[in-house]
């Protein structure tokens, strides 16, 4: 079987058969029995047709059935195409266009979604997750199938600073080569770790740290959907070892009145990133006695790779310098490689790379150049390799001639009494092309435009202070990793010139 996961996940299940796999919502199954559940679900599927190479579409909430289901894929070399739960009709019809899938999984909440996708194609694709439940228990059975290290595992979208995603191919080599480079670095953070995972199996986050613990004999403890004191219960009681997130998970954990008290001094390794980071954030868990690390990372390099425990104390505006089979650098306006501390275009190369965009050569050649993947991230590496997140280059708002880092003018706002969220787009300006608009959501009774314009005026040049602002009563939308969608309040404020006031 080689270097695959089905080989790691054999191991376990003989290694650690009695230790908790996966718990989702409470409901806890060992690494033995995830194995044979996995065994008989992947000869139900290549009963129903399914081969190696053949797609399956998933679309359902975090659930035992749906990440026994990923695992059978995984094990018969069928290539995993999740959707999120909150696509629409248009969006899942679409993903049965590009990926053609053999079958669709789906739960019960959202089966009218994708039969209203299906249309006139019919229902004989469409299965049911709870269905996978008769297979937990049953006659072991074993399951051998040929894998090709090399070939692709599960297609997860992106959810970059684009509106339109691209399916972001996945090896079983990559996602091996990571969890094992995860495991070098971090060898805590291996056999018989425990971690929370709160990630969708839509997303990087889900899929993807899903299958990288237990190809390294972590314990796993996942929730359908997010709640924050469910989320602290299970940090305490599970004595939870590692814990990796986007920010919004850990303020609202940070922001229950149980937090402060909460033992969590079993939490050996936290990491942080899809996200500007406020520094209050970062104290906020420090005086728990948990080190945030930021990390850096995208879809497309197999996931993000964190600051080092003394960088992430001394420069926590630091993420971190790969790992051992990979390897950061920046190319500068000349398109050359730079030295240590110049601004350009984060590079990355490595075992984990994708193998690609789905059916998207051009694509795929345009991204990977002379072996380089090219980010369309803005940063700089320090002297020991340290990389430096700064922005999205499509987040470069040019005002004038001038350019305008959208996550600069963020992290000013943020600092400002009341604001919880802050995303900083461009807005058209007859003078100036482009000029800064600010979209913020927090407490109403705490938050003016005078004091947002006021604090900028303090903090930044006259031409990034925003010329507009919105304060929103509502959060922001959201992408299913978490991140603030840029494209969705981008369409929300296109025509945000001749509707709103300019503020100066």
């Amino acid at each position: 079987m080689s270097f695959t996961f089905a080989s790691a996940l054999r191991w376990w299940a003989r290694d650690l058969p009695g230790n908790v796999a996966l718990s989702v919502d409470d409901d806890a199954v060992t690494y033995a029995e995830i194995y044979d559940w996995s065994a008989r679900v992947g000869h139900h599927l290549i009963e129903q047709g399914v081969e190696p190479g053949d797609r399956v579409m998933m679309v359902g909430l975090n659930s035992l059935p749906y990440a026994v289901v990923i695992l059978a894929l995984a094990r018969i070399g069928a290539v995993g195409t999740p959707l999120t739960f909150r696509s629409s009709a248009a969006e899942v019809r679409e993903g049965i266009a590009n990926f053609e899938p053999r079958l669709i999984f789906t739960d019960e909440d959202r089966r009218a979604v994708v039969v209203e996708a299906l249309g006139d194609r019919g229902t004989d694709a469409l299965r049911d997750f709870a269905a996978i439940d008769a297979f937990r228990a049953g006659e072991r059975r074993a399951l051998e199938v040929p894998l090709d290290p090399d070939g692709p595992m599960f297609v997860i979208a992106t959810s970059g600073s684009t509106a339109k995603s691209k399916g972001v191919v996945q090896t079983q080599r990559g996602v091996m080569v990571y969890a094992c480079e995860f495991t070098v670095m971090e060898p805590r953070c291996g056999k018989g770790a425990r971690f929370l995972s709160l990630g969708p199996f839509s997303s990087q986050s889900g899929y993807l740290l899903l299958l990288q613990f237990l190809a390294t004999g972590v314990s796993i403890y996942m929730e359908s959907r997010f709640d924050p004191e469910r989320a602290l219960r299970i940090l305490v009681d599970e004595k939870i070892t590692m814990f990796l997130g986007v920010p919004i998970f850990f303020e609202r954990i940070a922001a229950l009145p149980g937090f402060a008290e909460a033992d969590l001094s079993n939490l050996y390794f936290g990491q942080i990133a899809g996200a500007r980071v406020n520094l209050n954030l970062l104290k906020a868990w420090r005086d728990k006695g948990v080190v945030l690390r930021q990390a850096y990372g995208c879809t497309e390099v197999g996931g993000g790779w964190a600051a080092r425990d003394d960088t992430a104390v001394a420069e926590p505006q630091k993420c971190g310098r790969g790992g051992p089979f990979n390897e950061f650098a920046i190319a500068g306006e000349d398109g050359q490689l730079a030295p240590p501390g110049v601004v350009g275009e984060i590079l990355f190369r490595g075992a984990s790379l994708m193998g690609g965009y789905w059916d998207n050569p051009d694509a795929t050649a345009e991204a990977v150049r002379d072996g380089w993947f090219h980010t369309g991230d803005l940063g700089m590496i320090d002297e020991v390799g340290n990389v430096t997140f700064i922005d999205r280059l499509k987040d470069i708002i040019i005002s004038g001639g001038l350019n305008i880092s959208a996550a600069e003018v963020e992290k000013v706002i943020a600092e400002v009494d009341g604001v919880e969220e802050v995303a900083v787009i461009a807005a058209l300006d007859e003078q100036f092309g482009e000029t800064p608009l600010a979209v913020v959501h927090g407490d109403a009774g705490r938050l003016s435009v005078p004091a947002i314009i006021a604090h900028c005026d303090g903090a930044l040049a006259s031409y990034k202070v925003p010329r507009y602002v919105s304060i929103e009563g509502e959060p922001l939308p959201r992408l299913p990793s978490g991140k603030i969608s840029k494209p969705a309040i981008r369409a929300a404020y296109k025509d945000a010139a001749q509707r709103l006031e300019r503020v100066r």
